[in-house]
């Protein structure tokens, strides 16, 4: 397998440019992570130039000596039943949608591949949840040994929400000259998933892998292959992803999630306007002052148009329509800049004007963090397919949720950024002559989440939509993924295997469940004297007489002593007869407002997970019924306001339910041994077909253990 070079000449500058990250600072309360994809703000800083520019030297000078001895600790290969090993997977494909359209005669590539070999409905993790399905999918193993139980994981120090895949340490030595600082260590960055994910294993045997926008790779692995990150990788501003309206409007209010408002100026006529783009903070300035870039825009208001100019670049818009990428280079220092990608489209164009810009992406030609292994790899598929998303949650689901964009805008989104991803397969297939591929695609996902209102009668978030545009949405998505997957079997043959999977399915979200709200009601939770219990990030409770609390999206934790900060529980026989008492008065939960049960379980963590991190995950996992989820209020730590409320969100399906509600599918050109697999069953498969024994840390078993006849 070839890639492509490692050049002395590029590589350098490479590291140069990676060396200036743009997220100096810890971050604020209000900067917390809210649900997927809003504002988490990841900690960040600034390598050192010339100590950059000295490694990368003594890294390119190197280069040979290492690959030699790299080659000499490779195991020799086993040998293969197969050549090649593909998976598709399509984050979040439904198994009852899948079936239904399947037996409509809408998924033609998918039904010729059941009957050619099987399909099975999958089972997913406890909680059925990106990050932790993808996670058992790349380990074969349960999440108390990978160490990803969430999206978010909380600071037993501060009870404060963190991501729970990465780190991003601050870097607190630097070098001053004048106002100049120059970063004098690295920034920690670092892949909190735990176990070796199977493409790590199969590069001790020289098979190569090339993984694309897998979730929970960022940081990317380091291994023999190749990979672009997904999952948790910020976008410029450091955030899991951060939309700006500039507009005229004179509201002060500002966006519930994901979202920043910023003023249009008149410049000196009724159709001109300036602003301000501001980027991530640059730490080589004294006070992290943010990047900035100013924007032009000049309106044709009779036709519906604007144009717009940013960074030596001009953008013709006209209204409702999404641009391409457009390219963003923040000044940092002298002979320094920061690339970023956005798209922008003109929202308003009358007595209001109102500019969107999409979440400004790192640059896949020129990252600002490390986003594929080899560094490069980003820049290698930029050059084949052009720019792509990098964002780990790309598509703008917040904008979409705050009405900024529209259902229209939020479809093409989806579709682009698949088109992108195919591309990207496909330049994998074009150079695996033999080893393993596997590409993620995210659209079913969102789309699910975003267009479930449409599907089910009755829905609070489609009240007064009548015969919508997109009602079909979702169905169109599941036949567009059929296409995929047939263009995909015409590149294979009788020496390859081709599995395609999703890690879970997904139902509908027609009511939040405010775990908080149902602790303080039921005396398990306590607020501070006068305290607003409006305020986010349980900034209101009294942890001295707090025995329970909930952070994140999946469960509950126990304020337990010795390991929360302020703990009241003691461990033993009192934590234990909480936990029982709780998941006793949870399981069954009825929402007076409906009658209908909520909450089908309240699992005990204890039974659910074996392995060396188990400690880490929260004490109970709720496992909500059709219909329900974790609240928006819950989810950002408001304690106010009622148990049961509406979701009124555009966010209307959802898969943070009892896992077995929403199993996954799992398509195979050959048959599989199991009735009822499981989403760890892959690592293991994978192994086996290419000769090698999975290792003891794998909860998996292999589906397929010999050749075709």
């Amino acid at each position: 397998m070839t890639t492509p070079s490692d050049t002395a000449s590029s590589r350098p500058a490479r590291l140069v440019l990676a060396a200036a990250i743009l997220l100096a600072g810890a971050p604020t309360i209000a900067d917390a992570y809210i649900g997927p994809g809003a504002g988490f703000a990841v900690l960040g800083s600034f390598a050192v130039v010339f100590v950059t520019m000295l490694l990368a030297g003594v890294a390119v000078l190197a280069w040979p000596f290492r690959m030699v001895w790299r080659a000499l600790r490779r195991r020799r290969r086993a040998r293969p039943l197969v050549r090649r090993v593909v998976f598709i997977g399509f984050d979040g494909q439904d198994a009852a949608i899948t079936e239904r359209l399947m037996a409509e005669g809408k998924l033609p590539n998918l039904s010729r591949l059941a009957e050619r070999g099987s399909y099975r409905r999958l089972r997913t993790t406890f909680p059925s949840i990106t990050p932790v399905a993808w996670s058992s999918f790349s380990t074969g193993a349960n999440p108390g040994r990978h160490n990803i139980f969430d999206f978010l994981d909380r600071d037993p120090r501060t009870y404060l929400p963190r991501l729970s895949s990465a780190h991003i340490g601050p870097v607190t030595r630097f070098l001053k000259l004048g106002k100049l600082r120059i970063p004098l260590a690295r920034p920690d960055i670092r892949l909190l998933r735990r176990s070796k994910p199977w493409w790590t294993i199969l590069g001790e045997h020289n098979v190569w892998s090339t993984v694309i926008r897998v979730p929970i790779t960022f940081p990317p692995d380091r291994f023999h292959g190749a990979q672009l990150g997904a999952m948790c990788i910020p976008d410029l501003l450091g955030t899991q992803g951060t939309f700006m309206l500039f507009t005229t409007r004179p509201e002060s209010t500002t966006f519930e999630e994901g979202g920043v408002r910023v003023a249009l100026e008149h410049n000196g006529s009724a159709s001109s306007f300036t602003a301000t783009v501001k980027g991530p903070e640059n730490a080589f300035r004294e006070g992290n002052p943010p990047m900035e870039l100013p924007l032009e825009l000049e309106l044709d208001r009779a036709a519906g148009a604007a144009r717009v100019a940013i960074d030596g670049s001009v953008v013709d818009l006209r209204l409702g329509e999404l641009s391409g990428w457009v390219e963003l280079d923040f000044p940092a220092i002298a002979g320094m800049k920061v690339g970023g990608l956005t798209r922008m489209m003109l929202t308003e164009a009358g007595e209001h004007v109102s500019l969107y810009l999409s979440p400004i992406n790192i640059s896949p030609g020129k990252p600002a963090m490390p986003i594929s292994h080899p560094s490069y790899y980003s820049s290698y598929l930029e050059k084949r397919i052009g720019p792509f998303a990098t964002l780990g949650l790309a598509e703008d689901t917040w904008a979409l949720n705050e009405k900024v964009t529209d259902d229209a805008t939020f479809w093409t989104q989806t579709q682009d950024i698949d088109a992108e991803r195919e591309r990207m397969l496909h330049v994998g297939l074009d150079r695996l002559r033999s080893g393993a591929l596997v590409t993620v695609f995210d659209a079913t996902d969102r789309v699910n989440h975003m267009y479930w209102r449409y599907i089910e009668d009755g829905h609070p978030a489609a009240a007064g939509v009548d015969r919508p545009e997109y009602g079909d949405a979702i169905e169109r998505q599941y036949i567009h993924n059929d296409g995929i997957v047939g263009r995909v079997l015409e590149r294979l043959d009788e020496q390859d295997v081709l599995f395609v999977l999703s890690d879970h399915g997904c139902t509908s979200f027609r009511r939040g469940v405010n775990l908080n709200a149902w602790l303080l009601a039921n005396g398990y939770l306590a607020l501070r004297d006068g305290a607003d219990p409006a305020r986010p990030w349980l900034q209101s409770v009294d942890w001295s007489r707090t025995r329970a609390y909930a952070v994140g999206l999946v469960g509950i934790f126990l304020n337990l002593k010795g390991r929360e900060a302020e703990g009241i529980v003691e461990p033993g026989d009192e934590a234990a007869a909480l936990k029982s008492e709780l998941a006793a008065r949870l399981g069954g939960l009825v929402d007076d407002e409906t009658g209908t049960i909520a909450i089908n379980e309240a699992f005990d963590t204890d039974t659910l997970y074996r392995g060396p991190y188990k400690g880490n995950a929260p004490d109970l996992l709720i496992g909500y019924n059709h219909g329900y989820r974790i609240s928006w209020g819950c989810a950002s730590g408001v304690v106010a306001g009622r148990v049961f409320e509406d979701n009124v969100k555009a966010w209307s399906g959802d898969h943070i339910v009892d896992p077995r509600l929403v199993p996954g599918v799992l398509f195979c050109d050959r048959a599989v041994s199991s009735d009822d697999p499981h989403i760890t069953d892959l690592a293991p498969t994978v192994l086996t077909l290419f000769g090698i024994r999975p290792p003891g840390h794998m909860d998996g078993r292999p589906l397929i253990e010999k050749e075709r006849p």
